[in-house]
């Protein structure tokens, strides 16, 4: 396919956004690239800290009461995505790719999750980490330990066949993060595996942005778009 076939994705990093307002701003994309106003999306950010709940509704899984949230400083947001409780702070690389999917072909839903997952597998083997899936999970581990989360909401389009996808990839980059807002939650439920991040699996320091600019190529490997936009 040349590059003038591809669908356009605009592309976007941004340094910190409150998880209200990029929750809000997907919602409305959703609603514009269904109606053919603005072309798909990636937007590539890190949240302050927060816990969000999924459509899987384990409130137990949340070890912090509201006092504790508080102290802490962490916000909660009951939201729309399929999955568990999890945790977005500063040293996550949070990625919301807002694609049309079964526009022109049978939709894959669960393809499309195999394929995030292929992203962050693939971006991990460029630095030598081995990357990989646990069967009755979603999401990447390397080893016994997740080093990134996966959550998606399939929106039911409105002017055309098939689906808008929102919410997405949580990416731990930062050492130091499964012992900050991992540890006031059972993450996406599950008490028998940890967590780990980026440069606990190298050795290595990384700033968010360089990440971002080095994990795009890896996603348009798996979602051959055309990108406008800087990293």
């Amino acid at each position: 396919m040349n590059n003038t076939d591809k669908r356009i994705l605009e592309i976007s990093y941004a340094p910190l956004v409150e998880y209200g307002e990029a929750w809000e701003l997907q919602k409305k994309a959703v609603l514009a690239i269904d109606s053919g106003e603005q072309p798909e999306r990636l937007l590539l950010l890190q949240h302050p800290p927060t816990y969000t709940i999924g459509s899987q509704n384990h409130p137990e899984h949340l070890l912090l009461d509201s006092v504790q949230l508080k102290e802490k400083g962490i916000a909660l947001f009951e939201i729309d995505r399929g999955g568990d409780i999890t945790y977005h702070g500063p040293g996550q690389l949070v990625g919301y790719p807002l694609l049309k999917l079964g526009e022109e072909s049978r939709v894959d839903l669960h393809g499309y999750l195999r394929d995030l997952e292929s992203v962050i597998i693939d971006y991990l083997a460029s630095y030598g980490i081995i990357g990989d899936r646990k069967p009755e999970y979603t999401g990447v581990w390397v080893g016994d330990e997740k080093i990134c989360a996966i959550g998606i909401k399939f929106n039911k389009s409105k002017f055309r066949r098939g689906f808008i996808t929102s919410h997405g990839f949580a990416f731990n980059i930062s050492k130091g993060i499964s012992n900050q807002g991992f540890a006031g939650i059972i993450p996406c439920g599950i008490t028998e595996y940890g967590v780990t991040s980026l440069e606990e699996c190298t050795g290595r320091t990384f700033e968010l942005e360089q990440v971002a600019r080095e994990l795009l190529p890896f996603f348009l490997k798996h979602f051959p778009y055309r990108p406008v936009g800087v990293l």
